[in-house]
């Protein structure tokens, strides 16, 4: 089940979804770089990840290698870390602050995925430039996807 909202009028994208992995599965996907660089990103994208420092005040440096062969290069700084549980990270340019939550039902996980942008503006030209909305749900299916492959 997925549930998305985008409100170009707002700052913000929202998404969560059930998934079909246990909690300790799916953090170790979203927190370990040899698992994310493998489905990180919106459909035909690759990564490059040097440095991945899950920690409050780690940073993690990707480089997001598009289907058209540009590469976007990342930077994040992490600002709180709850084990199985919450991952905050702010994003420089553009800036954003994402927050992922994990919420575990049984073998299931409910994951919770908000990006909180600097201003309105800044939401609409990245949602409008980088269509950050319909990225954000693909970059979910293919989390999903990656988790299934190593059931």
């Amino acid at each position: 089940m997925e549930n998305t909202t985008s409100n170009a009028t707002d700052r913000e994208i929202f998404i969560s979804r059930t998934i079909n992995a246990p909690v300790a599965l799916v953090w170790e996907v979203w927190t370990k770089p040899e698992h994310i660089a493998n489905w990180w990103g919106p459909n035909g994208f690759t990564n490059t990840i040097t440095l991945m420092d899950v920690q409050p005040g780690g940073e993690w440096h990707l480089v997001m290698h598009g289907p058209d062969g540009t590469d976007y290069k990342n930077k994040s700084m992490f600002k709180e870390i709850v084990l199985h549980k919450k991952i905050v990270f702010d994003h420089f340019f553009p800036n954003f602050t994402a927050t992922i939550e994990f919420e575990e039902q049984g073998d299931k996980t409910h994951l919770t995925w908000h990006m909180l942008f600097e201003s309105r503006e800044q939401f609409i030209a990245v949602v409008k430039a980088h269509k950050a909305d319909e990225g954000l749900k693909q970059n979910v299916e293919k989390l999903v996807l990656y988790l299934q492959g190593l059931k």
